[in-house]
């Protein structure tokens, strides 16, 4: 497998450090309000990334963080009257609540930050105790001079980092560019003890720590997306390295942005919907179809048209697969020929060879996803010429069948069964919806006849609104349209 590596700006091939065996690390949200769709992109990407190794037969150790104390987060607190860890604990459980509908796998190792301060307070101490992090007055900073490789990620050198610097941020630092490891406690906050006096740790500090206790010294990929390149992986790369000495992350992986009329989409340009917001409206599977359509590292245009023509994608492929499974059901039990090695099972091999190439060239989930929609096509082309000897081809579909419902469900994380239960509650909702404007219409003719028009115009106004025209027949029915 080849992966994009931003450390190098190049493809490369994908060696992991032991044999057949993943470890990921992946910055996960900051919790101090429920997350939007592009705060969702990452997670699906990176799930979806972990289910392929999976899938290849490999162990996967994911762990994505939980940043539960910050700067967002005490100022949340502050707005809403309440805790710091009251906020973030809210927002966690919002936050398993939405992702409960994507499909994430459950296996994601998930820490918080308020559970690891001791190796928070570990890692600064090793910093200082290896001559890159200094006290100050109870902060203590990175100092950045000292790592002669900072700026390798984002491709950015130190001297241009400050002359952009806005020095009067802090008169204590030695340098404008040095970042907080520790901040000293301020009236009002969430504190810890610590060496150097209460306080809390910095936004950078806490990834690289957890990393280290759960993935180790070195480990495989690191991923998220593209807005933290510069500064909070370029930071944690300065951390780990001169407080352990190993190469932290082999492989880094960054996603783009979900865009809304070219802007990224984002809580503080105001431009978002929240996930749960759009899972009002689309199922989950819809939203990781709709995100895994685009390759990870390009930008998305979010549009709810985009969105529709996904769900009507998604119908396509549920209203095949549930006519392939029906098939192999219906004919499982019966006396079949076994033919092997025919062309059309060869063409499947083909298919899941050709997913496999795809995957492999830096995850292109959409060029996956193209094979993917040729292969139920194919498929359904050969059911239809072979229609009456269903007996004589069952192991070719079943195979077809097999193929298609692990790549999509256990490799792209679409679960057909529940698509198929949205299905037949959304057919449950337009019965429902149907028998109320037939009610409504009832009612509207008794207030007729009673000639009552001032309720029988005030029906057929306010049906109007809600997007239903009636129209009345000049043998006294009523018929109506959805507009």
């Amino acid at each position: 497998m080849k992966l994009y590596n931003t450390m190098t700006n190049k493809i490369e091939e994908f060696k992991t450090i032991e044999e057949n065996k993943v470890k990921m690390y992946v910055c996960g949200p900051t919790v101090y309000n429920y997350i939007h769709l592009g705060n969702a992109r990452p997670i699906v990407v990176f799930d979806t990334l972990a289910r392929y190794f999976e899938h290849k037969g490999m162990k996967v150790e994911f762990v994505q963080n939980f940043t539960d104390v910050d700067d967002k987060i005490i100022n949340k607190s502050m707005e809403e009257g309440t805790s710091a860890s009251e906020v973030s604990e809210k927002y966690i459980k919002y936050f398993f609540e939405d992702i409960s509908k994507l499909n994430i796998l459950d296996s994601v190792k998930r820490p918080k930050v308020t559970e690891n301060m001791a190796e928070i307070i570990e890692i600064i101490q090793k910093l200082i105790d290896n001559g890159f992090g200094y006290e100050k007055d109870g902060d203590v900073y990175f100092e950045v001079k000292k790592y002669k490789d900072y700026g390798k990620l984002s491709n950015q050198k130190i001297e241009e980092l400050e002359l952009g610097a806005r020095i009067d941020v802090s008169e204590i630092k030695k340098n404008p560019v040095d970042f907080a490891l520790w901040k000293k406690k301020k009236n009002g906050e969430p504190f810890w003890e610590s060496p150097w006096g209460q306080g809390r740790p910095g936004w950078h500090i806490e990834c690289s720590a957890m990393a280290k206790k759960y993935l180790g010294d070195t480990f495989d990929i690191h991923g998220g997306g593209q807005d933290l390149v510069f500064p909070h992986h370029e930071n944690e790369i300065a951390q780990s390295k001169c407080a352990y000495h190993g190469n932290f992350a082999n492989y880094w992986l960054h996603n783009g942005f979900i865009q809304i009329n070219g802007d990224k989409m984002s809580k503080s340009l105001g431009n978002f919907f929240l996930l749960r917001e759009i899972l009002e409206k689309f199922s989950g599977n819809v939203v990781r179809l709709f995100i895994l359509s685009t390759h990870y590292r390009k930008p998305i245009n979010f549009s709810f048209e985009n969105m529709e023509d996904t769900k009507k994608a998604l119908q396509n492929i549920v209203k095949s697969m549930n006519k392939f499974e029906n098939i192999v059901e219906k004919y499982k039990n019966e006396k079949i020929e076994n033919i092997k090695n025919s062309e059309f099972s060869q063409k499947i091999d083909e298919f899941d060879k050709k997913f496999e190439e795809a995957m492999n060239e830096d995850m292109n989930t959409p060029q996956a996803l193209a094979t993917i929609f040729d292969q139920i096509r194919e498929t359904n082309k050969f059911i239809s010429t072979n229609e009456n000897e269903f007996s004589t081809i069952y192991y070719e579909i079943k195979k077809s069948y097999d193929s298609l419902k692990a790549k999509l469900e256990n490799v792209f994380g679409i679960a057909i069964e529940v698509e198929n239960a949205v299905k037949e509650e959304e057919g449950e909702n337009m019965e429902l919806t149907k028998k109320l404007i037939e009610l409504l219409i009832k009612l509207r003719s008794e207030a007729r006849s009673e000639k009552n028009f001032k309720l029988s115009d005030e029906i057929r106004d306010e049906l109007k609104k809600l997007g239903v025209e009636i129209k009345d027949n000049k043998d006294g029915s009523t018929d109506y349209n959805l507009l």
